[in-house]
């Protein structure tokens, strides 16, 4: 770019805030129900956890590599181009990969579409839908299913087997036996299930069953293993740790996970360099501006993308039938409204402002900024009380739907919930005068990470579509109050020149770090305890902290940043006191010897 070049600033924000509210608006159309999206497929919590985390540990490694790959070789503009059309593309081919069952869509999208009563619980309901057609198709006793994979408080319809056709796949310690398929009626655990001539009864697990096509895909694979295992032992002996051998004898549930495991992690391959080039592009355009201060008043568009596109793919999934366009599931409608509004992106893209500043070396730029963080004792507890937040967002992030769906909630209640929470986020720059001044901001990090502590208790005793609602308010200060207390640590530690790098940590800290940690051990605590002792364990976690943290906090030492700004604004008014001294003695001295001589002129004169 040549200096002569006139820059249009408001042009530039413009096109920055619509290029950040399309893509947060594209990521809020799927990414919060994306772990939803992997229910309904039949992933386990577990498998959500590993599949969730992994997800943020690649973004953690490569979003910086390719921002700086991307200055070094000066490409952000194909960069960012690139990164919308793949991960488009890539969020399609999640669409590709057929479910354990094809039933179990149809059946968790009648559980969102029915609304609590007090006097029958979804249960009933789906117990009543999918029994009774069996019964009057069959006219025997129904005989139930099922394989427990989830603690959650959730049972989906198991449907009746009258023959062998029909295979579970055992997901957990009470499941059926691998080989039940070869029976005409197979072995119910009484743990899960109990069946009597009156009324059926199941028990509070999920419960998944395989008939749709990847079913009969493992039904062959299993019968010819053990055909080829009876005729050559031999072989199989030396095959037995063969690497494809294991993937042909892999359960259903598995076979999936691996497939959306690989695919997710393409995905966060192609669309994490987006955020950062991007960013890092507009800022240094501005900042060539000399109009960096403008930078902040992109993000408030991001929160606003997000909940427009949270609660619009809400509202208009929950609109649609279960399933459209043959056996596609409404579901599908999220991923289609990411692609579209990926591509409409794709030619803002193209006038976005950018600038190359090859003076700015970002890599020493992050280093210097964990050296930064490390050398305060206080910004060092702002750094752990960010880690700790990011593994409890995560909880509320991959499971909070999970919770909602368990009590009748459907796309469109958690759409609103989301959007609310997000638009309160957003306000929190109204409140931040009083809040200053009645806190601070050491005070407002503890207040933020408490009341993240008390949604995920008020999580944990949900009770119907809209319970969710109210604590979304407190938002305001478990996200935004937060973050505004880690941006003033920031410009307490940050020397000129390294405030975006120190936030950059922090963020990373959370977001990314705290985010992958907190997703696998989520996912665990929930396949082992369930969803209500997950957010309730979260909130104690979060509790304990909080008392700890303000004592800490007064232990530790405080150390005055040193503010080179106002320094250099010391020396120059002092240079100009002293110019300004020696201007008046210069001119005191001027008129005196005009005096002088305006005297001796009147002297000779006379």
């Amino acid at each position: 770019m040549k200096r002569n070049k006139q820059i249009d600033i408001k042009r530039a924000l413009a096109l920055a805030g619509t290029f950040t509210f399309l893509c947060s608006c594209a990521k809020a159309c799927l990414l919060p129900f994306l772990t939803l999206y992997f229910r309904q497929q039949g992933l386990t919590p577990a498998m959500t956890g590993v599949v969730m985390g992994t997800k943020h540990l690649i973004s953690l490694v490569w979003c910086p590599v390719a921002s700086l790959l991307s200055k070094h070789y000066n490409k952000r503009r194909a960069v960012i181009n690139g990164s919308l059309v793949c991960s488009a593309a890539v969020a399609l081919v999640l669409l590709l990969i057929p479910p354990t069952d094809v039933h179990m869509q149809s059946s968790t999208c009648n559980v969102s579409d029915q609304s609590s009563s007090p006097t029958q619980s979804v249960g009933d309901h789906l117990l009543t839908s999918s029994v009774g057609r069996t019964a009057s198709s069959t006219g025997t006793h129904p005989q139930i299913n099922t394989a427990a994979v989830s603690q959650s408080g959730f049972t989906f319809p198991a449907k009746t087997l009258g023959d062998a056709e029909s295979a579970p796949v055992p997901t957990s310690k009470t499941s059926l036996d691998p080989h039940d398929h070869e029976e005409s009626h197979p072995r119910v655990s009484e743990k899960n299930v109990a069946v009597n001539n009156t009324e059926p009864k199941i028990s509070s697990s999920v419960v998944f069953h395989t008939t749709g096509p990847l079913a009969t895909l493992e039904r062959n694979k299993r019968s010819k293993f053990k055909s080829g295992s009876e005729k050559q032992p031999e072989q199989e002996k030396e095959n037995h740790f063969d690497f494809m051998s294991s993937l042909k004898v892999m359960d259903i549930q598995h076979q999936l996970f691996f497939l959306i495991l690989i695919t997710v992690s393409v995905w966060e391959f192609v669309s994490t360099p987006l955020e950062w080039t991007a960013d890092d592009g507009l800022y240094e355009y501005l900042d060539f501006a000399d109009a960096s201060d403008h930078y902040s008043s992109t993000a408030v568009w991001g929160l606003l993308g997000a909940a427009c596109g949270v609660a619009g793919a809400g509202s208009l999934v929950s609109q649609l039938s279960c399933l459209i366009a043959g056996q596609t599931p409404r579901s599908a409608v999220h991923f289609f409204c990411y692609a579209g509004l990926a591509a409409l992106v794709l030619p803002l893209a193209t006038f976005l402002p950018l600038y190359l500043n090859k003076k700015r070396d970002k890599a020493n730029g992050l280093l210097k900024a964990v050296q930064l963080v490390r050398a305060s004792p206080r910004a060092l507890l702002c750094a752990v009380t960010t880690l700790l937040v990011g593994m409890a967002g995560s909880a509320v992030d991959n499971f909070l739907l999970w919770q909602m769906q368990d009590h009748g909630s459907s796309e469109l209640h958690m759409g609103v919930s989301l959007s609310l929470a997000l638009l309160s986020q957003a306000a929190f720059p109204l409140l931040v005068g009083r809040v200053s001044k009645l806190l601070s901001p050491g005070r407002v990090l503890a207040v933020g990470a408490a009341c993240l502590g008390l949604q995920c208790f008020y999580y944990s005793f949900l009770w119907g579509p809209w319970a969710a609602l109210p604590a979304q308010l407190l938002s305001c200060f478990s996200s935004g109050a937060l973050w505004w207390a880690v941006t003033v640590q920031c410009d307490d530690v940050a020397t000129p020149g390294a405030d975006r790098s120190v936030r950059r940590v922090y963020s990373t800290l959370s977001v990314e770090l705290g985010s992958g940690l907190g997703s696998f051990a989520g996912g665990f605590v929930v396949q082992k305890f369930g969803l209500e002792w997950l957010f309730r364990g979260v909130a104690v976690g979060l509790m304990v902290w909080c008392v700890c943290l303000p004592l800490l906090q007064w232990k530790a030492p405080r150390q005055r940043r040193i503010n080179y700004s106002r320094l250099l604004a010391a020396d120059a008014s002092e240079a100009s006191d002293s110019e300004s001294e020696q201007e008046r003695d210069w001119l005191d001295k001027a008129m005196a010897d005009d005096k002088s001589n305006n005297n001796y002129g009147r002297r000779i004169n006379h």
